[in-house]
């Protein structure tokens, strides 16, 4: 008995540590994915959400144009995910998941443009990524989160929390483009929230439900 005490003891504390390593390795996923995100802000971009031809894998719109998820886009690919790829690889298997046919008439894959809207970037880190709370507190978004929202009309919108936190108050700022280029601005609270989420990439263990 004493051995297989032992045996559960060993295998507790392996569990343990390669769950601290997986928790350190996030943190530090998430600090890159906000640094490349307020990086972003220091580019000159105009906003232009017309249809563009892209490579792909690896594809994107001219450097000096994009609309807000071109930022998130960008964010992520310069950590190493191409959001690109990723989300086209799981349209491909599970296309009728996603709003394309409803919402655009759309009864195909299209790699030069699916990445890039909202409401496919929504179903894409609920599948592969964690789903957070909308919440009414500001304490609940953290730095590395993905936000969505409602500007009315059903417009959609995106953006990623970052470190930095607004003087007036005292909330983690948003890097977003919704239409002046990419800026970090205090606005989480400024449209209706309609998603948060948090997404590491590929390979990372999914969590549904997950609340802090």
């Amino acid at each position: 008995m004493a051995l297989v005490a032992l045996a559960i003891l060993a295998v507790g504390l392996a569990v343990a540590q390669a769950s601290t390593v997986e928790s350190s390795a996030r943190r530090e996923f998430l600090k890159r994915l906000v640094a490349a995100a307020i990086e972003r802000t220091h580019h000159s971009v105009r906003y232009v959400p017309g249809y563009v031809k892209i490579p792909y894998p690896g594809g994107d719109v001219p450097a000096d144009t994009g609309v807000c998820t071109d930022e998130v886009i960008r964010a992520y690919r310069a950590v190493g995910v191409d959001l690109q790829r990723e989300v086209h690889e799981d349209m491909k298997q599970s296309f009728s998941a996603y709003p394309g046919r409803l919402r655009w008439l759309s009864w195909r894959l299209d790699a030069n443009i699916d990445h890039r809207r909202v409401p496919n970037l929504m179903v894409f880190f609920s599948r592969k990524g964690e789903t957070l709370a909308i919440a009414n507190r500001a304490e609940d978004y953290a730095p590395g989160e993905l936000v969505t929202w409602d500007l009315g009309g059903n417009v959609p919108h995106i953006g990623i929390v970052v470190d930095h936190k607004s003087g007036a108050s005292g909330r983690y700022m948003i890097v977003h483009n919704i239409g002046q280029g990419p800026r970090m601005e205090d606005v989480l609270f400024d449209w209706k929230i309609t998603g948060h989420y948090r997404y590491f990439g590929p390979g990372a263990r999914k969590t549904l439900g997950l609340v802090r």
